[in-house]
């Protein structure tokens, strides 16, 4: 329990001037938080601003300043909250220290554009499928859409975010709703948006041409959305792929689409923790929204402070070293670990991976950059410490975007080949457990070709999660 005190002097912390946050052009005002009142099982917090059209979030320390970073606490509202007030249920037995952040508010999933981008044939799906070795066979052609929508940024500033809506042409049933989120990419072009069939694009065209209505986020930061993709990153996978559900619904209920109110889930890779984090945060906050039916996360790190952590820390060398970099990079952007990320990396990686991360390169160019042992790219003290500090930085901001720790309502299965290196099994299995732990018994893992490594372990978890939704619409 908190001694009031201690959080008396939280409440009044007036945090670092953000002038130096160069993530700090999303804020309009840090409000002092002017009142606090003690409730039976919390706090209650409140704040001035004369300002309009803005909104608030919350972030916190705890430690006495000691975590270095800033995060979003639990919340049963989703910030950022168009009141002057915010309710703290988490009771711990240590001071917590707030800051208040005033931002832009946004019309999440207002549609801003919808383009018709092309149509596909059925004699070109066919052959697409044939080709790729899909054992689809097209219903409909597909009318591909791009969607440019309202959205926010993770302090929940007002942003730009794109995707893909892939609609069945001449089918007068009404329609199940899916959203596929896609694995991996550096390359904004590269987004499922560009409607190049050789990106994951090319998934939601599947679903559509055998009758459903299909979304693909591109996520922050690839497409048409602004600044570096906070890759790995929780919150903001979550609210850009809840925001282009309102974006495609509203698009559909006014184009002739007529939507079941079935929704399916699912993604590979980080597809697959981007997909657990739309669930969570659907049922959390969205309810009256949104039902979801099923949801099937693919080959996704869900524990990235135990599992991922353990497998970056081992030594060995790595497929793709560049989902270190990629993910430092990320977090460096969101919760600012050090002044710059240059500032984290030993040398000659200080001064040529940043600029490799934002020249549009591909994986390959920026692997053949690094050393095969990812790690080694940090200054040896940043290194030690993250071996060493239980609440080094860079943990809490990994732990802060693991997905697992709750219950599903949902059916959910987990795909997952054994002998994947990228992203370990362990990751699902972790995932398993907790689910378990916490009293959820319905869901599955299921490893659909046990041999596969992470690339080849995508199509036919595909296959199968494809089925058991078709099972169910």
């Amino acid at each position: 329990m908190f001694q009031r005190t201690e959080i008396v002097k939280a409440a009044l912390f007036l945090a670092f001037a953000t002038a130096k946050f160069s993530i700090f052009a999303q804020i309009i005002n840090q409000p002092e938080i002017t009142s606090l009142q003690s409730m039976s099982n919390g706090w209650c917090l409140g704040w001035h601003s004369s300002s309009t059209g803005t909104a608030f979030t919350v972030e916190f320390q705890d430690y006495l300043l000691q975590d270095v970073i800033w995060r979003i606490p639990a919340s049963r509202d989703p910030f950022p909250l168009a009141s002057n007030g915010w309710f703290d249920f988490t009771i711990t037995n240590h001071a917590r220290y707030y800051r208040v952040l005033e931002v832009p508010a946004a019309q999440r999933g207002k549609i801003i554009s919808a383009t018709l981008s092309t149509t596909l044939t059925t004699g070109t799906l066919s052959l697409l499928f044939t080709l790729a070795g899909v054992p689809i066979t097209p219903q409909y052609n597909v009318l591909l859409y791009k969607i440019d929508y309202e959205t926010i940024t993770p302090l929940g500033a007002r942003t730009i975010g794109s995707g893909a809506l892939a609609l069945p042409q001449g089918d007068n049933a009404v329609l199940p709703l899916i959203s596929y989120q896609h694995s991996t990419i550096l390359q904004t072009n590269a987004a499922p948006s560009s409607m190049n069939l050789n990106t994951e694009v090319s998934v939601g065209a599947a679903f559509a041409t055998t009758g459903y209505a299909a979304v693909v986020p591109d996520y922050l930061g690839l497409g048409d959305s602004p600044g570096f993709h906070p890759f790995y990153h929780a919150r903001s996978e979550a609210t850009a792929c809840v925001d282009l559900l309102r974006a495609a619904k509203a698009f559909c209920a006014t184009s002739g689409f007529p939507l079941s109110g079935k929704l399916f889930l699912c993604g590979y890779s980080q597809g697959g923790h981007a997909s657990m984090a739309l669930l969570r945060e659907l049922e959390q906050y969205h309810t009256n929204e949104f039902t979801v039916t099923a949801c099937a996360p693919m080959a996704g790190a869900y524990d990235l402070a135990g599992v991922t952590t353990t497998n970056f820390l081992s030594g060995s060398t790595q497929l793709n070293p560049y989902y270190f970099l990629y993910l430092l990079a990320a977090y460096q952007d969101v919760y600012h670990l050090a002044p710059n990320l240059a500032a984290l990396l030993a040398s000659p990686y200080d001064t040529n991976l940043p600029a490799m991360l934002r020249s549009n390169l591909t994986s390959a160019q920026i692997n053949a950059a690094m050393p095969g042992d990812p790690v080694q790219i940090l200054k040896p003290e940043v290194l030690a410490a993250f071996r060493a500090n239980s609440r080094h930085s860079l943990r809490l901001a990994l732990e802060d975007n693991d997905v697992y720790r709750w219950i599903p309502h949902a059916p959910m299965r987990l795909y997952h080949c054994a002998a994947d290196q990228d992203v370990v099994i362990a990751n699902s299995e972790v995932a398993l457990a907790s689910f378990q732990a916490f009293g959820d018994n319905q869901v599955q893992l299921i490893d659909p070709l046990p041999s596969g490594d992470h690339s080849s372990c995508s199509q036919p978890s595909l296959v199968l999660a494809k089925a058991w939704f078709d099972s169910l619409r």
